[in-house]
Protein backbone atom coordinates (compact mmCIF):
# COMPACT_ATOMS: atom_id res chain seq x y z
CA UNK A 1 0.00 0.00 0.00
CA UNK A 2 1.35 3.42 -0.95
CA UNK A 3 1.86 6.21 1.56
CA UNK A 4 2.88 9.86 1.32
CA UNK A 5 5.21 12.24 3.14
CA UNK A 6 4.07 15.69 2.16
CA UNK A 7 3.71 15.50 -1.61
CA UNK A 8 6.25 12.68 -1.94
CA UNK A 9 4.52 9.39 -2.67
CA UNK A 10 6.05 5.99 -1.96
CA UNK A 11 4.94 2.80 -3.72
CA UNK A 12 4.79 0.86 -0.47
CA UNK A 13 5.28 1.08 3.29
CA UNK A 14 8.81 -0.32 3.43
CA UNK A 15 11.69 2.09 4.15
CA UNK A 16 15.46 1.61 4.28
CA UNK A 17 16.88 3.08 7.51
CA UNK A 18 19.75 5.60 7.25
CA UNK A 19 22.68 3.47 8.45
CA UNK A 20 26.16 5.00 8.71
CA UNK A 21 28.75 3.19 6.61
CA UNK A 22 26.09 1.16 4.81
CA UNK A 23 23.54 3.33 3.01
CA UNK A 24 25.68 4.74 0.23
CA UNK A 25 24.34 5.13 -3.33
CA UNK A 26 25.33 1.60 -4.50
CA UNK A 27 23.49 -0.09 -1.64
CA UNK A 28 20.51 2.23 -1.96
CA UNK A 29 20.34 1.42 -5.69
CA UNK A 30 20.23 -2.32 -4.91
CA UNK A 31 17.60 -1.84 -2.22
CA UNK A 32 15.47 0.30 -4.52
CA UNK A 33 15.63 -2.40 -7.20
CA UNK A 34 14.53 -4.88 -4.54
CA UNK A 35 11.35 -2.93 -3.87
CA UNK A 36 11.94 -0.40 -1.08
CA UNK A 37 9.34 2.38 -1.16
CA UNK A 38 11.83 4.91 0.22
CA UNK A 39 15.59 4.77 0.68
CA UNK A 40 17.42 6.91 3.25
CA UNK A 41 21.01 8.01 2.90
CA UNK A 42 23.48 7.69 5.77
CA UNK A 43 23.66 10.74 8.00
CA UNK A 44 25.93 13.62 7.05
CA UNK A 45 27.27 16.26 9.41
CA UNK A 46 26.04 19.80 8.88
CA UNK A 47 29.51 21.15 9.69
CA UNK A 48 31.18 18.80 7.20
CA UNK A 49 28.81 19.98 4.45
CA UNK A 50 29.38 23.64 5.27
CA UNK A 51 33.18 23.18 5.30
CA UNK A 52 33.19 21.25 2.01
CA UNK A 53 34.61 18.00 3.38
CA UNK A 54 35.54 15.68 0.48
CA UNK A 55 34.34 12.45 2.13
CA UNK A 56 31.04 14.15 2.88
CA UNK A 57 30.68 15.19 -0.76
CA UNK A 58 30.64 11.49 -1.71
CA UNK A 59 27.89 10.85 0.84
CA UNK A 60 25.73 13.55 -0.74
CA UNK A 61 25.68 11.83 -4.12
CA UNK A 62 22.29 10.62 -5.34
CA UNK A 63 21.69 8.36 -8.35
CA UNK A 64 18.72 9.18 -10.60
CA UNK A 65 17.21 5.71 -10.11
CA UNK A 66 17.10 6.01 -6.31
CA UNK A 67 14.12 8.33 -6.02
CA UNK A 68 12.33 8.84 -3.80
CA UNK A 69 15.32 9.29 -1.48
CA UNK A 70 15.77 10.98 1.89
CA UNK A 71 19.01 12.68 2.94
CA UNK A 72 19.73 12.85 6.66
CA UNK A 73 21.46 15.78 8.35
CA UNK A 74 22.92 15.69 11.85
CA UNK A 75 23.83 18.74 13.92
CA UNK A 76 22.64 20.93 16.75
CA UNK A 77 23.35 24.49 15.61
CA UNK A 78 20.50 26.29 13.83
CA UNK A 79 22.70 28.43 11.60
CA UNK A 80 24.87 25.51 10.52
CA UNK A 81 21.90 23.20 9.91
CA UNK A 82 20.18 25.83 7.78
CA UNK A 83 23.33 26.47 5.74
CA UNK A 84 23.86 22.73 5.23
CA UNK A 85 20.27 22.32 4.07
CA UNK A 86 20.71 25.19 1.61
CA UNK A 87 23.88 23.64 0.18
CA UNK A 88 22.24 20.24 -0.21
CA UNK A 89 19.45 21.84 -2.20
CA UNK A 90 21.99 23.37 -4.59
CA UNK A 91 23.16 19.93 -5.75
CA UNK A 92 22.48 18.69 -9.26
CA UNK A 93 20.50 15.74 -7.88
CA UNK A 94 18.40 16.87 -4.94
CA UNK A 95 16.87 14.60 -2.30
CA UNK A 96 13.09 14.29 -2.16
CA UNK A 97 13.09 14.56 1.64
CA UNK A 98 15.38 16.10 4.25
CA UNK A 99 15.57 14.12 7.48
CA UNK A 100 17.00 15.41 10.75
CA UNK A 101 18.84 12.88 12.88
CA UNK A 102 17.84 13.09 16.53
CA UNK A 103 18.43 9.44 17.31
CA UNK A 104 22.08 8.53 16.76
CA UNK A 105 23.42 7.11 20.06
CA UNK A 106 27.12 7.17 19.12
CA UNK A 107 29.22 9.06 21.65
CA UNK A 108 31.10 11.03 18.99
CA UNK A 109 27.73 12.35 17.76
CA UNK A 110 25.84 13.05 20.98
CA UNK A 111 28.76 14.42 22.99
CA UNK A 112 28.39 17.79 21.24
CA UNK A 113 24.61 17.87 21.59
CA UNK A 114 23.71 16.29 18.24
CA UNK A 115 21.86 13.06 17.46
CA UNK A 116 20.06 11.50 20.41
CA UNK A 117 21.25 14.29 22.71
CA UNK A 118 19.29 16.88 20.72
CA UNK A 119 16.03 15.02 21.36
CA UNK A 120 16.53 15.47 25.11
CA UNK A 121 15.28 19.05 24.67
CA UNK A 122 12.16 19.05 22.44
CA UNK A 123 11.94 22.85 22.53
CA UNK A 124 15.44 23.35 21.09
CA UNK A 125 14.85 20.48 18.65
CA UNK A 126 11.66 22.17 17.51
CA UNK A 127 13.46 25.41 16.71
CA UNK A 128 16.00 23.59 14.53
CA UNK A 129 13.27 21.67 12.71
CA UNK A 130 11.30 24.86 12.09
CA UNK A 131 14.36 26.66 10.71
CA UNK A 132 15.14 23.83 8.28
CA UNK A 133 11.47 23.59 7.23
CA UNK A 134 11.53 27.28 6.31
CA UNK A 135 14.77 26.82 4.33
CA UNK A 136 13.95 23.95 1.98
CA UNK A 137 11.17 23.28 -0.51
CA UNK A 138 11.09 19.59 0.36
CA UNK A 139 9.30 17.76 3.18
CA UNK A 140 11.32 17.63 6.42
CA UNK A 141 11.16 14.55 8.62
CA UNK A 142 12.75 13.68 11.96
CA UNK A 143 14.12 10.38 13.28
CA UNK A 144 14.47 9.87 17.02
CA UNK A 145 14.42 7.23 19.72
CA UNK A 146 12.12 6.25 22.56
CA UNK A 147 14.12 8.54 24.85
CA UNK A 148 17.54 8.98 26.39
CA UNK A 149 17.16 6.16 28.94
CA UNK A 150 14.33 4.40 30.74
CA UNK A 151 14.06 7.29 33.21
CA UNK A 152 13.80 9.83 30.40
CA UNK A 153 11.23 8.65 27.85
CA UNK A 154 10.08 11.59 25.72
CA UNK A 155 9.32 10.29 22.21
CA UNK A 156 5.75 11.61 22.34
CA UNK A 157 6.90 15.11 23.32
CA UNK A 158 9.55 15.11 20.57
CA UNK A 159 6.99 13.96 18.01
CA UNK A 160 4.57 16.72 19.01
CA UNK A 161 7.33 19.34 18.84
CA UNK A 162 8.35 18.06 15.39
CA UNK A 163 4.78 18.23 14.10
CA UNK A 164 4.28 21.73 15.49
CA UNK A 165 7.55 22.84 13.86
CA UNK A 166 6.36 21.70 10.45
CA UNK A 167 7.81 18.21 10.08
CA UNK A 168 5.82 16.09 7.61
CA UNK A 169 6.61 12.72 9.22
CA UNK A 170 8.58 11.16 12.08
CA UNK A 171 10.45 7.86 12.41
CA UNK A 172 10.60 6.32 15.88
CA UNK A 173 13.16 3.73 16.97
CA UNK A 174 11.75 1.79 19.91
CA UNK A 175 14.99 1.79 21.91
CA UNK A 176 16.55 4.42 24.14
CA UNK A 177 19.89 6.00 23.32
CA UNK A 178 21.46 4.17 26.28
CA UNK A 179 20.28 0.83 24.91
CA UNK A 180 22.16 1.38 21.67
CA UNK A 181 21.03 -1.68 19.67
CA UNK A 182 20.66 -4.16 22.54
CA UNK A 183 17.52 -5.65 24.02
CA UNK A 184 14.14 -5.58 22.33
CA UNK A 185 12.63 -2.54 20.69
CA UNK A 186 9.55 -1.17 22.45
CA UNK A 187 6.84 -1.01 19.80
CA UNK A 188 4.31 0.39 22.24
CA UNK A 189 6.10 3.75 22.22
CA UNK A 190 5.56 3.81 18.45
CA UNK A 191 1.85 3.29 19.06
CA UNK A 192 1.83 6.13 21.59
CA UNK A 193 3.51 8.48 19.11
CA UNK A 194 1.06 7.49 16.36
CA UNK A 195 -1.86 8.29 18.65
CA UNK A 196 -0.35 11.66 19.61
CA UNK A 197 0.28 13.19 16.16
CA UNK A 198 -1.55 13.48 12.85
CA UNK A 199 1.50 13.26 10.56
CA UNK A 200 2.77 9.88 9.25
CA UNK A 201 4.76 7.77 11.73
CA UNK A 202 7.38 5.27 10.59
CA UNK A 203 8.17 2.47 13.03
CA UNK A 204 11.76 1.27 13.46
CA UNK A 205 13.30 -1.55 15.47
CA UNK A 206 13.49 -5.35 15.16
CA UNK A 207 11.74 -5.68 11.79
CA UNK A 208 13.65 -8.60 10.30
CA UNK A 209 10.90 -10.62 8.58
CA UNK A 210 7.73 -9.92 6.59
CA UNK A 211 5.65 -11.25 9.46
CA UNK A 212 7.25 -8.86 11.96
CA UNK A 213 6.66 -5.96 9.57
CA UNK A 214 2.97 -6.80 9.43
CA UNK A 215 2.84 -7.23 13.21
CA UNK A 216 4.40 -3.78 13.76
CA UNK A 217 1.93 -2.12 11.41
CA UNK A 218 -1.02 -3.83 13.05
CA UNK A 219 0.04 -3.41 16.68
CA UNK A 220 1.18 0.22 16.49
CA UNK A 221 -0.96 1.68 13.72
CA UNK A 222 2.17 3.21 12.19
CA UNK A 223 2.12 4.17 8.52
CA UNK A 224 5.31 2.42 7.40
CA UNK A 225 8.11 0.21 8.70
CA UNK A 226 11.79 1.11 8.60
CA UNK A 227 14.34 -1.69 8.19
CA UNK A 228 17.95 -1.26 9.27
CA UNK A 229 20.12 -4.16 10.40
CA UNK A 230 17.66 -6.63 8.86
CA UNK A 231 18.91 -5.40 5.48
CA UNK A 232 22.59 -6.19 6.13
CA UNK A 233 23.57 -8.48 3.27
CA UNK A 234 19.85 -8.91 2.64
CA UNK A 235 18.44 -6.38 0.17
CA UNK A 236 15.77 -8.98 -0.70
CA UNK A 237 13.95 -8.22 2.56
CA UNK A 238 12.28 -5.18 0.99
CA UNK A 239 10.78 -7.23 -1.82
CA UNK A 240 9.76 -9.93 0.65
CA UNK A 241 8.06 -7.51 3.04
CA UNK A 242 6.29 -5.49 0.34
CA UNK A 243 4.97 -8.67 -1.30
CA UNK A 244 3.81 -10.15 2.00
CA UNK A 245 2.02 -6.97 3.04
CA UNK A 246 0.24 -6.82 -0.31
CA UNK A 247 -0.62 -10.50 -0.81
CA UNK A 248 -0.12 -12.30 2.49
CA UNK A 249 2.21 -14.69 0.69
CA UNK A 250 5.92 -15.30 1.20
CA UNK A 251 8.63 -15.15 -1.47
CA UNK A 252 11.23 -17.90 -1.55
CA UNK A 253 14.51 -16.76 0.07
CA UNK A 254 17.45 -16.21 -2.31
CA UNK A 255 19.66 -19.17 -3.12
CA UNK A 256 23.34 -19.22 -2.22
CA UNK A 257 24.13 -18.53 -5.87
CA UNK A 258 21.86 -15.47 -5.98
CA UNK A 259 23.36 -14.17 -2.75
CA UNK A 260 26.87 -14.43 -4.20
CA UNK A 261 25.85 -12.89 -7.54
CA UNK A 262 24.20 -9.88 -5.89
CA UNK A 263 27.15 -9.50 -3.53
CA UNK A 264 29.50 -9.33 -6.53
CA UNK A 265 27.27 -6.76 -8.23
CA UNK A 266 27.21 -4.75 -5.00
CA UNK A 267 31.02 -4.78 -5.03
CA UNK A 268 31.18 -3.60 -8.65
CA UNK A 269 28.77 -0.73 -7.93
CA UNK A 270 30.80 0.24 -4.87
CA UNK A 271 34.05 0.20 -6.86
CA UNK A 272 32.45 2.55 -9.40
CA UNK A 273 31.52 4.85 -6.54
CA UNK A 274 34.62 4.77 -4.32
CA UNK A 275 37.43 3.11 -6.25
CA UNK A 276 38.75 -0.43 -5.86
CA UNK A 277 40.98 -0.01 -2.81
CA UNK A 278 38.34 1.52 -0.52
CA UNK A 279 35.42 -0.42 -1.98
CA UNK A 280 36.94 -3.89 -1.53
CA UNK A 281 37.86 -3.11 2.08
CA UNK A 282 34.28 -2.00 2.73
CA UNK A 283 32.89 -5.07 0.94
CA UNK A 284 34.52 -7.40 3.47
CA UNK A 285 31.77 -6.66 6.01
CA UNK A 286 29.04 -6.71 3.36
CA UNK A 287 30.25 -10.02 1.92
CA UNK A 288 30.32 -11.53 5.41
CA UNK A 289 26.67 -10.47 5.82
CA UNK A 290 25.68 -11.89 2.42
CA UNK A 291 27.08 -15.35 3.19
CA UNK A 292 25.91 -15.54 6.82
CA UNK A 293 24.28 -18.87 7.55
CA UNK A 294 25.56 -20.60 4.42
CA UNK A 295 27.46 -23.87 4.56
CA UNK A 296 31.00 -23.43 5.93
CA UNK A 297 30.51 -19.63 6.01
CA UNK A 298 32.89 -19.09 8.95
CA UNK A 299 35.86 -20.35 6.95
CA UNK A 300 34.75 -18.34 3.92
CA UNK A 301 34.52 -15.21 6.05
CA UNK A 302 38.18 -15.62 7.02
CA UNK A 303 39.14 -15.78 3.34
CA UNK A 304 36.97 -12.74 2.54
CA UNK A 305 38.78 -10.68 5.17
CA UNK A 306 42.11 -11.36 3.43
CA UNK A 307 41.00 -9.92 0.07
CA UNK A 308 42.21 -6.52 -1.12
CA UNK A 309 41.32 -6.58 -4.83
CA UNK A 310 38.20 -6.99 -6.92
CA UNK A 311 39.65 -10.06 -8.65
CA UNK A 312 40.62 -11.63 -5.34
CA UNK A 313 37.17 -11.12 -3.81
CA UNK A 314 35.44 -12.32 -6.96
CA UNK A 315 37.55 -15.48 -7.17
CA UNK A 316 37.04 -16.24 -3.48
CA UNK A 317 33.26 -16.06 -3.77
CA UNK A 318 33.00 -17.92 -7.08
CA UNK A 319 35.36 -20.64 -5.82
CA UNK A 320 32.99 -21.02 -2.88
CA UNK A 321 30.09 -21.61 -5.27
CA UNK A 322 32.12 -24.31 -7.03
CA UNK A 323 32.88 -25.82 -3.62
CA UNK A 324 29.15 -26.01 -2.82
CA UNK A 325 28.49 -27.71 -6.15
CA UNK A 326 31.22 -30.30 -5.53
CA UNK A 327 29.84 -30.94 -2.05
CA UNK A 328 26.39 -31.31 -3.62
CA UNK A 329 25.04 -28.56 -1.37
CA UNK A 330 21.99 -26.77 -2.76
CA UNK A 331 22.91 -23.46 -4.38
Amino acid sequence: MAFKIGEVEMENQVVLAPMAGVCNPPFRKLVKEMGAGLVCAEMVSDKAIVHGNEKTRLKLGILPEEHPVSLQLVGCDIESMVKAAELVMQQEFKPDIIDINMGCPATKIHKNGSGAALARDPEVAGRIIEAVVKTVDRPVTVKFRKGWDEQNINAVQVAKAAEQAGAKAVAVHGRTARQLYTGRADWDIIRQVKEAVSIPVIGNGDVTTPQLAQEMLQSTGCDAVMIGRGAHGNPWIFKQVAHFLETGKEIEPPSAEERIRVCLRHMDLLIEHKGEFIAVKEMRKHAAWYIKGLYNSAELRNLINEQATRDGMRKTLLDYLDFLTQKNVAV
